[in-house]
């Protein structure tokens, strides 16, 4: 696949995450959270009132340390696909 291709794909997937309006699991929450912010080389940090919240994007983001850009957009894409596969 290329680069083009998996871009294309990784943004229509963060649209239908982005348009979706029921609440996502904390799992599947904080790992889409993760492979947005490799993906998207943003290494700001989280922004959250609570410092519970900070702490467990800081270990999904640590969970993702070692996987690349491509990674990242290819498990975020994957990842939404799955969600809404099997979601009832």
């Amino acid at each position: 696949m290329s680069n083009k291709d998996l871009d294309i794909l990784f943004n229509e997937a963060v649209e239908r995450v982005n348009a979706h309006t029921e609440p996502f699991p904390a799992d599947t929450l904080l790992k889409l959270y993760a492979y947005y912010k490799k993906a998207t080389n943003n290494f700001s940090q989280p922004k959250s009132k609570k410092p519970i919240i900070n702490a467990f994007k800081i270990n999904a983001l640590f969970q993702a340390k070692d996987i690349s850009e491509d990674e990242a957009k290819q498990s975020y894409i994957d990842l939404v696909n799955n969600y809404f596969l099997y979601r009832k």
